[in-house]
Formats: C-alpha cells, sequence, structure tokens
C-alpha cells in the first residue's frame, strides 16, 4: 500500500483506530507503539528515498513547554517530501503521535537521560526497518524511565503532521 504523503496523518489515525486507540485519546502504550511500527511499513508517495535520508523515525521523551508540567513520549516519521516549489531541496515534516504522563517517581528523572530522543534513523520498509525497530524497542526498554512510559496510561494525546 502507497499513501499520498499529505494523508500521512490520517492514514496513522486509521491504524490506531484499527489498534482500538482513539488518537485525541491513546490510551496503551504498547499498543500505540505496534500502531506505530504498522504506520511505518506503509509506503508514502511523493517523499525522497531512504538512502537520501526522506523517510525516517525517531522516538523522543522529556517535557517541553507545549507539555508541561507533563512528561511526554513521541512516536515521530520523518518524511522527506519531493512536491515542493524547490525540487532539488525536500521539504522536511513530521507525523507525530505525542503521548502525555501524569508525574510518577518511575520517571521524575526522566529529563537526566544523557538523550531526549534517538535522532532520526532510516532503514528501507519491510524486514529491515521491522528489525530496526525490535532493536530501538529493546533500546528503549533498557532505561528504566522509559520502561515505566511503556506501561504507563497516557493522559493526553495529539497526532499531527508539522513542518520542520
Amino acid at each position: 500500500m502507497v499513501i499520498p504523503w499529505r494523508a500521512s496523518v490520517e492514514e496513522f489515525a486509521r491504524i490506531l483506530r484499527a489498534h482500538g486507540l482513539d488518537p485525541d485519546a491513546v490510551d496503551d502504550v504498547d499498543a500505540a507503539w505496534s500502531a506505530f511500527e504498522a504506520f511505518l511499513q506503509v509506503g508514502v508517495d511523493g517523499i525522497d528515498s531512504v538512502e537520501d535520508l526522506g523517510d525516517g523515525l525517531s522516538v523522543e521523551w522529556g517535557w517541553w513547554s507545549r507539555t508541561d508540567p507533563r512528561a511526554s513520549l513521541a512516536f515521530r516519521r520523518l518524511l522527506g517530501v519531493l512536491d515542493t516549489e524547490d525540487r532539488d531541496q525536500p521539504e522536511y515534516w513530521v507525523v507525530e503521535l505525542e503521548l502525555c504522563f501524569e508525574d510518577s517517581p518511575d520517571w521524575a528523572d526522566l529529563h537526566r537521560m544523557e538523550s531526549r530522543g534517538t535522532g532520526f534513523e532510516h532503514y528501507e520498509l519491510g524486514e529491515e526497518r521491522r528489525a530496526a525497530l525490535a532493536d530501538l524497542r529493546g533500546f528503549l526498554d533498557t532505561y528504566p524511565q522509559l520502561a515505566a512510559l511503556f506501561r504507563a496510561t497516557p493522559v493526553a494525546s495529539r497526532l499531527r503532521l508539522e513542518h520542520v
């Protein structure tokens, strides 16, 4: 299946609903992760190749001004869009599912972690991306704060397509 890049946020919303989640009220992080994995296997038309960094994924965590005072966890897909006025350079957009959590001692020191995200990684659709996601999830689980967020129930969520 291949979708137009402008429909990517609607496609992620459809996949979230297929996993039993309301995109505006996600209440299960593991189910959201499964939906994210499925979304990352959908081909997107109008973007640059993986080799040229046109399709990437990342996970971010922490506190930001838009989520204060709540900790958040964000699943992100980067799209290097080619159908812009400057055909030589892609324009970057991110499809992001942000999950927010009430305070807990389990992630009180989240801000002290050495990083606040994985950075964007780029893998081909299919088995390469599937294996990379399994490795990424294993990596995230090595941090007690992040593992606790995956076990927690979000109190708010937001799905958006944003120019970066």
